[in-house]
């Protein structure tokens, strides 16, 4: 997997992924930035995020769960010097669908965090990544 940072003006930097996408990431106003993007950190969690949803969405449509949303909400904590690492990284699943096994979410996640998703893996080398779920369950 390659990948291509560029600088763009201030700090500003261009994203390029070898599978042909780009994104803009920025700092903040008080850091000399622009706020024309996500800062660098936060593309981490959203790294992280996107990663253990796909195996939690995969894991429950084998599981023939009529699943008809997902998300993730990240609440992360990072050390207060250098490097300002993660320090604690929360993510509460909100999954959607009819007739959802509250167990079979359960175990989705579980499967996520200790084996398949390798972002919040990486992650939890420094910081504690702890997991939550809740159901809505649809009746139409």
């Amino acid at each position: 997997m390659k990948a291509r940072v560029k600088w763009v003006e201030q700090v500003s930097f261009l994203g390029e992924t070898e599978s042909g996408h780009a994104v803009l990431m920025d700092a903040a106003p008080a850091a000399g930035g622009r706020n024309l993007g996500p800062r660098p950190m936060e593309m981490l969690l959203l790294g992280a995020g996107g990663c253990t949803s796909f195996d939690v969405i995969s894991i429950l449509k084998k599981s023939r769960q009529a699943v008809t949303d997902c998300y993730v909400e990240i609440d992360a904590e990072r050390a207060e010097t250098d490097p300002k690492v993660f320090t604690k990284i929360h993510l509460h699943f909100v999954i959607k669908g009819r007739a959802i096994k509250p167990e079979l979410v359960e175990k989705a996640i579980k499967l996520s965090a200790d084996k398949y998703c390798s972002a919040s893996i990486m992650l939890g080398a420094t910081a504690a990544v702890t997991h939550d779920f809740e159901v809505i369950q649809e009746t139409n």
